[in-house]
């Protein structure tokens, strides 16, 4: 009889454990997605407002085979002068997958991208679309999830 009480207790505390894991692990996911989503609305706007908190001071940026350090550089010397040069910056057929593996979070994006480019002198405008792909390595640090490690890559759409 002892040992069916014991079981008994070790199996429900095993399932209460299990039921916590999972309402945290949706949370945890939730809040990763939260992150992806911020930083892709502020592109969409055409802002780089509010995305520095997103990062960590030591984030890597990766895209389409080149190495543009952390992110406050990536913004200062390459998306940041870009972005003062787009009209518009949409996303569609969006999707995203996160997975969590605490204290780490792995997402992949992909995506179509269309940027409508600002006049030229002449009036013209030039609209470019292509088909993406992102990862990004998130790591909770002190109760918020912050982009560690990101790599963007695009291709001509078919």
């Amino acid at each position: 009889m002892k040992k069916l009480k014991l079981t008994t207790l070790l199996m429900l505390l095993v399932m209460a454990t299990g039921q916590m894991y999972s309402q945290d692990a949706d949370t945890d996911k939730e809040a990763v997605l939260t992150v992806m989503k911020t930083y892709k609305d502020a592109l969409q706007n055409l802002t780089t407002e509010g995305t520095f908190e997103l990062f960590t001071e030591d984030s890597k940026v990766f895209e389409s085979g080149g190495v543009e350090g952390s992110y406050a550089h990536y913004i200062e010397h390459h998306l940041g002068p870009e972005l003062g040069h787009f009209k518009k910056f949409e996303f569609s057929d969006y999707e995203i997958d996160a997975e969590v593996d605490l204290p780490y979070a792995f997402t992949t994006e992909t995506y179509i991208y269309t940027i409508v480019l600002n006049p030229d002198e002449k009036g013209e405008s030039r609209t470019i679309k292509k088909k993406g792909v992102a990862t990004s390595i998130l790591k909770k640090m002190d109760g918020k999830w912050k982009i560690i490690k990101t790599h963007s890559s695009s291709r001509n759409v078919k």
